[in-house]
């Protein structure tokens, strides 16, 4: 296995942990945000407190779809032989 192959598991490896890491967290921050009661129960109950966290999860999951992408991009392009 070269150094380059290497590097390129390694950093798929890196990669996959991190994007299960963003589903983690998403999946966390809406559960929070929309409570598991009533429909909304923790949107409402301190409404004067709450934020959408619906801007923030785009942002994120927008930077880890970039960052996939160019990972794909970069592990499948062809190489000169």
């Amino acid at each position: 296995m070269s150094a380059a192959t290497t590097a390129r598991v390694a950093c798929g490896v890196v990669l996959a942990v991190g994007v299960a890491f963003v589903g983690y967290v998403n999946v966390d921050s809406l559960t929070e945000a929309y409570g598991s009661g009533p429909p909304h129960y923790s949107r409402t109950t301190n409404m004067d407190k709450w934020t959408d966290p619906l801007p923030v999860l785009f942002l994120l999951d927008t930077i880890s779809l970039a960052a996939v992408a160019g990972y794909l991009w970069w592990a499948l392009r062809k190489r000169p032989v």
